[in-house]
């Protein structure tokens, strides 16, 4: 019976080496570990390349070859909103040549705002644009006197009195049965030459510097000129009647009331522009002390003056001669009052500025 036994274990014993096999490869089945994904290498991307032309400085749009043409001497046309700012008319470039782009009253975009006009300055051997812009001071203007409260530093047009903008009527033109927010201050500013030069440095050009007022100015937060002054501008450059080769520096359209309004009435023309003048001796007079470039003095008034007195008159009968004389005095009197304009500059000379 040992031996049976024996004889027992000994044939069974294959039989649990294979079912201890079986059991291993069960476990090992279930603990299968996948082999490692493969690395591939990819190179980091290429940086992307450096852009042909770079963007021009917010503050520097246009450049031109040649000085843009004197300002042209034109009356401001009366405030039509209450609350309206103004913006002085500038010589811009386009694909012609320079272009006049009229001065106008607009909206600001918000309460508190002052604008700041643009100027061309001739840097690095070209004359460079300056945009204008909205902001809280007047910054740097290139010491252009354009006028009507722009005498080339600050502005002397108006101030914002809490929520309100009140009018300086010593230099801006307003109708007070439409603005009632006005005062009268009279501006002298004995920093600045005036003349008509529409540009800074250079050959000829204003020799302005930035005041340290001016250079906080330009650190404050800007607003961009508003779209109804874009298309101001738009509307001036596809006007070929405002190309300076066209009107020799005198536009019929040298303000307007409003923007973009070239045919609304009360746009204004630059003195000198299409028929002469009747009135042209007043304006010469009040020009009186403005240096301008030659041959056009006075916008060509003095040339157009003289000749027209160096015409022979033919002889007048005693009693007509007699009556014009008797009637001289009362066409004098009857003359209407002179608007203001940016030939006349404020405070120039000492003399205080026309009040209306």
């Amino acid at each position: 019976m040992l031996k049976a036994s024996k004889d027992l274990r000994t044939g069974l014993a294959p039989l649990a080496g294979l079912v201890l096999t079986f059991a291993a490869v069960t476990q090992l089945a279930g603990c299968i570990v996948a082999p490692p994904p493969r690395v591939v290498y990819a190179p980091p991307p290429a940086p992307a390349p450096a852009p042909a032309y770079a963007a021009p400085a917010a503050d520097a749009e246009v450049q031109a070859s040649e000085p843009p043409p004197p300002l042209p001497v034109y009356e401001q046309p009366p405030c039509p909103v209450e609350g309206y700012l103004w913006t002085p008319g500038y010589w811009a470039w386009g694909v012609a040549g320079y272009y006049w782009v009229p001065g106008t009253w607009v909206a600001p975009p918000r309460i508190g705002l002052l604008w700041t006009p643009g100027y061309w300055g001739f840097v690095g051997g070209v004359y460079m644009f300056h945009a204008g812009y909205w902001g809280p001071h007047v910054g740097f203007y290139g010491g252009v006197s354009y006028g009507f409260g722009y005498g080339g530093v600050g502005f002397a047009g108006g101030r914002w009195v809490g929520n309100s903008f009140a009018y300086n009527q010593s230099v801006t033109n307003v109708n007070v049965t439409v603005v009632h927010n006005t005062y009268n201050e009279t501006v002298i500013n004995n920093n600045v030459t005036v003349n008509r030069v529409s540009y800074n440095g250079g050959a000829g050009g204003t020799g302005a510097t930035p005041t340290a007022q001016e250079r906080m100015a330009a650190q404050e937060q800007h607003v961009a000129a508003t779209p109804a002054q874009h298309q101001h501008v738009q509307q001036a450059a596809a006007n070929p009647s405002l190309l300076a080769k066209n009107n020799g520096g005198r536009p019929a359209i040298a303000a307007t009331p409003h923007a973009a309004a070239f045919n609304a009435p009360g746009v204004v023309g630059a003195r000198g522009a299409g028929a002469p003048q009747q009135h042209a001796p007043a304006v010469a007079n009040a020009n009186r002390g403005y240096p301008e470039p030659a041959g056009q003095a006075n916008g060509g008034r003095v040339a157009a003056n003289a000749q027209t007195a160096n015409q022979p008159k033919p002889p007048a009968h005693p009693q007509t001669a007699n009556a014009k004389q008797q009637g001289a005095p009362k066409a004098n009197a009857a003359k209407p009052h002179p608007k203001p304009e940016n030939g006349r500059r404020e405070g120039h000379e000492g003399e205080t500025a026309q009040r209306r």
